[in-house]
């Protein structure tokens, strides 16, 4: 049975459209999935659906003339080339000939490409050259807690105005140990849908191990994948901290430029994010260390002992990116706003995330943000607290 996605709806609006569908993300967050989904929902049955991951697939895309590949697509695929076709490929990244191909075939034929791929790397810049403004690139992510909730099979409301929303909530006491076991366990479908916290943990260790066997192998040319995982490993520790190049440097025993290659990569490959100081000076911005967060809280989870606080924080981080730009503030003293986040067209926020938050962060936060020109600030905490209710329980971000 496919649960929709919030994705959904919005690459629907573009299904009739000339352009090609772009569908990018991590594996397994569901691309695949969806592609079928929306290939079903297409009435015409001039349509199909090629997984690259097959070599009998990748073979098809061998022939150096365009024009058969489209006539293979006839004789053993069924296609019927005179009318409008609907051509869905996954795991675009295994041909790297396939972007040249797409175009001739697009642009000599009425075809309706949706592909995906799980770099957005290769996704944006090698595709730029050959489909420059042919596309339309949807980035797809592990659910956020709203769709949590949606493949559990719980009712409740969407909480767009969640920074308007204190503690308590009536969803505070339905919700929570939901919430919990998001935050510990994190959002890949398939991990949701487990029915056991072993196996949730199982698949979390084989998610990890495919990304490391299959995506650091095919994407990219590094040769130490033993340096690669430690490192991978070592970010995972340092969850919601500023990143130091030099330490992690010596730490891995790989090169500075060597291990700017590989956090490109982790991010290109979307297992973690980086983000920027909030500051009006770009030239600030861009000297200023980033932070850093992993895209699932359930893989940092296997990959590092993280306490409650960075399991939280990460997992706010994932929630809110949703919602708009997320950045941080920092004094040279070393003390920080956790986040500063901006909606389009609105005043930044100012957000102090906080397991057990009391009035004192509240007062701190003030005091930050003032500093910082931030007018509008909120704590956002995970459980509650005696006396201080002045705050955003995380799991009414939704």
């Amino acid at each position: 049975m496919f649960i929709e996605r919030q994705i959904h709806k919005k690459i629907l609006n573009y299904l009739e459209e000339r352009q090609i569908i772009v569908i990018t993300g991590m594996r397994r967050v569901g691309k695949t999935t969806l592609v079928k989904e929306l290939l079903k929902g297409i009435e015409s049955t001039n349509k199909i659906y090629i997984d690259l991951q097959q070599i009998e697939n990748r073979e098809l895309f061998s022939d150096k003339n365009f024009d058969n590949i489209l006539l293979q697509l006839r004789n053993k695929r069924g296609l019927n080339v005179d009318q409008k076709m609907y051509i869905a490929i996954d795991e675009i990244q295994l041909v790297p000939e396939l972007p040249g191909i797409i175009k001739y075939l697009y642009d000599h034929n009425d075809i309706k490409f949706i592909i995906t791929g799980s770099s957005s790397y290769y996704m944006k810049n090698l595709f730029t050259e050959s489909l420059s403004g042919r596309k339309i690139i949807f980035e797809l992510y592990p659910l956020d807690f709203d769709e949590f909730l949606n493949f559990k099979n719980i009712k409740h409301g969407n909480n767009d105005d969640f920074m308007t929303i204190t503690i308590p909530t009536s969803g505070y006491e339905t919700f929570k140990h939901y919430y919990d076991e998001f935050i510990e366990y994190g959002g890949f479908p398939e991990v949701v849908l487990a029915h056991s916290f072993e196996i949730k943990k199982e698949m979390l260790k084989d998610i990890i191990n495919s990304y490391i066997n299959i995506d650091v192998e095919t994407l990219s040319d590094f040769k130490k994948k033993d340096d690669f995982y430690k490192l991978v490993k070592v970010l995972a520790e340092r969850i919601g901290s500023r990143i130091d190049y030099a330490k992690l440097s010596n730490i891995v025993g790989i090169s500075n430029l060597t291990l700017k290659n590989y956090m490109r990569f982790l991010e290109d490959t979307y297992l973690i994010h980086r983000i920027s100081v909030f500051t009006e000076s770009r030239e600030k911005e861009i000297t200023k260390a980033k932070k850093l967060y992993f895209s699932d809280t359930g893989i940092a989870n296997i990959l590092a002992d993280l306490n409650g606080g960075a399991k939280f924080e990460n997992t706010v981080f994932n929630q809110i990116k949703h919602h708009g730009e997320v950045r941080y503030y920092a004094l040279k003293t070393g003390r920080e706003i956790d986040f500063v986040f901006k909606r389009e067209k609105e005043d930044p926020i100012a957000l102090e995330i906080k397991e057990t938050p009391t009035h004192f962060d509240l007062e701190n936060l003030e005091k930050l943000a003032k500093v910082a020109k931030i007018k509008k600030l909120k704590v956002i905490g995970r459980n509650l607290t005696p006396n201080f209710t002045d705050y955003i329980w995380g799991g009414d971000i939704r």
